[in-house]
């Protein structure tokens, strides 16, 4: 840079106010969460912030979990988040015993609740998905040992530099997908066994710059 050109710089550096210590400074990279957890949806950033990726070992919950996205095919989970309350208050709290006898008339009845997903074929999906569920029991398979037998029992950390890399399925998804319909789930295609993985801990798809990456971790 000649000398008239570093004058000028300088010049224009001199007009340039200093910070204003008062304004709100950007944070620190290592403090900012997870690129796609949004900073202004308090209920969205708390699911992030306090549920995604926590390892879940509870066998009825991780149902609830599988039935919930399975109810968000082909919507955004935002949508399920939102309706999440609702959906249990209808759904006996998602106690698979529960929705195991629903019949026809009980169908009819969650489908007039606008606070649920009004598709017929999940209603019934869950409703064979909890029959599913209590045939394993009977056969003396607990869901959560089931899952987690898949990941040896630990959470996989796939050590993510940005969530844009997360895959939308993995061979093990699929081959956990393939199983769940062999024992007679619906709604569990390798993407929303993935989805659900990383919901409940079994996979640690935190990005590493999160601060839920190493919380979640330490609760393996």
């Amino acid at each position: 840079m000649g000398g008239e050109a570093s004058a000028a710089v300088a010049s224009w550096l001199s007009t340039v106010p200093a910070p204003d210590a008062t304004l709100p400074q950007m944070s620190d990279p290592s403090d900012l969460p997870c690129g796609w957890a949004p900073l202004h949806d308090t209920l969205y950033r708390a699911y992030h912030d306090t549920e995604w990726g926590v390892p879940e070992r509870d066998p009825r919950a991780l149902w609830e979990k599988f039935q919930l996205d399975g109810f968000q095919a082909g919507l955004s989970w935002i949508t399920i988040l939102r309706k999440r309350e609702s959906m249990r208050a209808e759904f006996d709290g998602f106690v698979p015993e529960a929705v195991a006898r629903w019949d026809d008339a009980r169908i009819a009845r969650a489908l007039e609740n606008p606070g649920i997903i009004r598709s017929r074929a999940k209603v019934q999906a869950t409703i064979g998905n909890a029959r599913a569920y209590l045939a394993m029991r009977e056969a003396g398979l607990d869901f959560s040992a089931y899952l987690w037998d898949f990941v040896d029992g630990r959470p996989l950390d796939s050590r993510l530099a940005t969530w844009r890399a997360t895959p939308g399925k993995t061979a093990l998804s699929e081959t956990i997908a393939k199983d769940m319909k062999r024992r007679g789930f619906k709604f569990c295609g390798p993407t929303i066994v993935y989805a659900c993985m990383q919901a409940v801990g079994m996979v640690n798809d935190h990005e590493l710059r999160c601060p839920r990456h190493d919380a979640v971790l330490a609760l393996a």
